[in-house]
């Protein structure tokens, strides 16, 4: 299999099940995305961090496929021939939420209470744990445009919501563990 195919030349291309669409249409640009924080999920996963949160980070990648998966399919060919939703079988499920909240509740744990914003920053794990939370929350905005004009599951929207409450949290369990600075927002008076 070729890397290129040339098919997409003129500014289209392939959603799930082969309807063409352009470019920057809602779907590409959500599912796009996904794929952008897929990225940085590794490039977070690639740091000296704990190797249990490495493992969740390998989970959450695998997870996002599946996001993206769902993104990349149009409603016309979410329906099997015996009426089964065949989204429903691609893996997203309520305990891949749960795994989040229970590791963000168990992070929060060993963490101070937050008192006040917290500025992005402080060690180059934690800003591209910050950087990954921010793409997950344009994902999460691109997810909900886009279940305005059609279906979106909405586990999909909820998994992108509590992921990037996880890296928030994970941004600041690093900070701790890498015993950084975490400097907090102080607004002028």
């Amino acid at each position: 299999m070729k890397v290129y195919t040339k098919t997409g030349d003129k500014g289209t291309t392939s959603l799930f099940g082969g309807t063409r669409v352009p470019k920057d249409h809602a779907r590409i640009e959500s599912y796009g995305t996904v794929d952008e924080l897929n990225s940085y999920i590794g490039l977070i996963r690639d740091q000296e961090i704990n190797t249990s949160y490495k493992a969740i980070l390998i989970e959450v990648q695998d997870r996002l496929f599946t996001v993206g998966a769902i993104l990349a399919t149009p409603p016309e060919k979410e329906v099997k021939k015996n009426g089964e939703l065949r989204l429903q079988n691609l893996g997203i499920v309520p305990t891949d939420i749960e795994l989040l909240e229970n590791e963000i509740d168990q992070m929060e744990e060993s963490l101070p209470p937050m008192t006040h914003f917290v500025l992005p920053g402080g060690h180059t794990t934690v800003s591209y744990c910050h950087i990954a939370r921010c793409v997950c929350r344009r994902a999460e905005r691109l997810a909900v445009h886009l279940s305005h004009n059609e279906h979106v599951p909405e586990i999909a929207i909820t998994y992108l919501n509590r992921l990037s409450d996880y890296l928030f949290v994970l941004a600041r369990k690093l900070s701790h563990d890498l015993q950084a600075d975490e400097v907090k927002w102080i607004p002028r008076k």
